[in-house]
């Protein structure tokens, strides 16, 4: 439970790191059930020849270089969402049970309960983060799944309909974050804080001289540990200049009934005082949601996920 003296520095300046949030056994649950997905995937692609070393000589961070040394996107069916551009009727993404029970751990909730109120809805805003060392990146790779993530404020790239919606970011640590492998790094929120402008250049960002990059906090966390943003607060990652990967996820929590800010993409209520059998505690009905949603958005136009354009003021 977070103290008040914790609970006062979120609302004033906008982010807090919580260590230890997630409990060992969701934490080793991920790990395992990501190395199985990353077996069975690296396994389709040697057989198809899109990959030329052999499963058996590579663990799971050998199979993730070289899957992204030989240009095969290991991202999208490794991410716990559907793509912000066109969807297909077999566009690839994974929800698994341990995913599910990370999504819905008691602790997790716990926090966020005290910061936005007992009725929650986990918002479909979510993304695996799995980046390379900086040195082996493609020199056009822009993904900021993949690549250090640009200064921005997460109300800023969901839709407008969610601009007075509660909501609470949560980064999870998956493997220790640190400044030389590319931890979040934040700007604390102002009192009078409001919507920065932003551009759509090679990914959605603050504009130039909004941030003071010499003033930004860095944020390290242990394995298991978090991250939470209020919604306006600006933050960005550094480089991982190290020789490893960092792994991480981003998700979100919104208040019951409002408007998550991707109204298109399945959400589901994680957590209500009020009504307890609303809560979703099966993964599978919460996959389930997700495949309908590709087959419905594959048929319909391509949604615009972004409210910037680059024609703007700020952006000319």
């Amino acid at each position: 439970m977070l103290s008040l003296d914790q609970i006062k520095q979120f609302e004033t300046e906008g982010y807090l790191v919580v260590p230890d949030i997630l409990p060992s056994d969701t934490l080793a649950a991920v790990r395992a059930e990501y190395s199985t997905l990353l077996d069975g995937l690296y396994q389709v692609w040697f057989d198809a020849g899109l990959v030329s070393t052999a499963p058996d000589t590579l663990d799971f961070w050998g199979k993730l270089l070289s899957a992204y040394e030989a240009g095969v996107d290991y991202f999208q069916p490794m991410d716990i969402s559907l793509p912000g551009d066109r969807i297909h009727v077999d566009t690839p993404f994974h929800i698994g049970p341990a995913v599910f029970d990370m999504l819905t751990a008691g602790p997790l909730l716990d926090v966020v309960e005290q910061l936005i109120g007992p009725e929650l809805v986990s918002n479909p805003i979510q993304h695996v983060r799995i980046k390379p060392p900086a040195k082996k990146l493609d020199s056009d790779e822009i993904r900021p799944h993949i690549a250090a993530t640009d200064w921005h404020q997460d109300r800023a790239v969901a839709l407008e309909e969610a601009d007075k919606t509660d909501m609470v970011t949560v980064w999870l640590a998956i493997t220790d974050a640190t400044v030389e492998n590319g931890c979040l790094q934040v700007q604390p929120q102002t009192t009078d804080q409001d919507i920065l402008p932003h551009c759509p250049r090679t990914q959605t960002g603050i504009v130039d001289g909004f941030i003071n990059e010499a003033s930004a906090i860095p944020l390290p966390v242990k394995a298991g540990g978090a991250v939470l943003f209020h919604p306006l607060t600006p933050h960005a990652s550094l480089a991982n200049v190290t020789d490893g990967f960092r792994w991480s996820f981003d998700i979100r929590f919104s208040a019951t009934g409002q408007p998550t800010g991707r109204s298109h993409f399945p959400d589901f209520i994680a957590r209500s005082r009020s009504n307890l059998a609303s809560e979703m505690t099966d993964w599978l009905t919460c996959k389930v949601q997700w495949e309908d949603a590709r087959a419905r958005l594959a048929q319909a136009p391509h949604i615009d996920i972004h409210r910037w354009s680059s024609d703007a003021p700020y952006c000319a």
